[in-house]
């Protein structure tokens, strides 16, 4: 990593495909996979900005949880487990570096209507793609699911300055999920 870095780092979780399954249905190699994605892959990019962010005085970490770091989903236990890793890892790295101006914060939202859910629902749900889509859009309160714009508003919002009194914190974006 450069002896700079930018004031604001973003610590994303991606995973390409998300595994199925309880605890008696998910593989070792599966709970293994998402385990280095989404939990090994935030450490490891964390573990390497916070030092930069030391040096230069300050910084931002904003992580990817998701609504399952709160709650229970049905047939999604390893995903689920690695999210609330990402959830908890955050407000740790808060507690530790909050006197060295370093805030970490995640976002945690529930559907977000991407191309990635659409060519998932395609693969697993085919001749049903519309039926599904709208039963994951009714799983939000509000009916629809988020859109990449909105989860861009916030990281922008938890990044700017106009956050700076905010850290170890953990957002839902959730449509009302949490409020049912």
């Amino acid at each position: 990593m450069e002896t700079t870095a930018p004031r604001a780092a973003t610590s994303l979780s991606r995973c390409p495909d998300i595994r199925m399954g309880n605890i008696e249905r998910t593989s070792e190699d599966d709970f293994d996979r998402l385990y280095r994605v989404n939990v090994k892959g935030v450490f490891l990019c964390t573990q390497a900005a916070v030092p930069v962010m030391v040096r230069q005085g300050g910084g931002v970490i904003l992580n990817m949880a998701s609504i399952v770091s709160f709650i229970g989903v049905a047939d999604r236990f390893a995903y689920s487990m690695t999210k609330g890793a990402v959830l908890t890892m955050t407000k740790s790295v808060a507690v530790d570096y909050v006197a060295r101006k370093v805030r970490c914060n995640c976002i945690c939202p529930a559907r977000i209507h991407t191309p990635f859910v659409d060519g998932f629902v395609k693969k697993n749900y085919p001749g049903r793609e519309q039926e599904v889509l709208q039963e994951l859009s009714a799983y939000q309160p509000m009916g629809r699911m988020g859109t990449p714009d909105e989860v861009a508003w916030l990281a922008l919002y938890l990044c700017s300055d106009e956050a700076a009194f905010v850290t170890g914190q953990a957002y839902p974006l959730d449509g009302g999920v949490l409020n049912q």
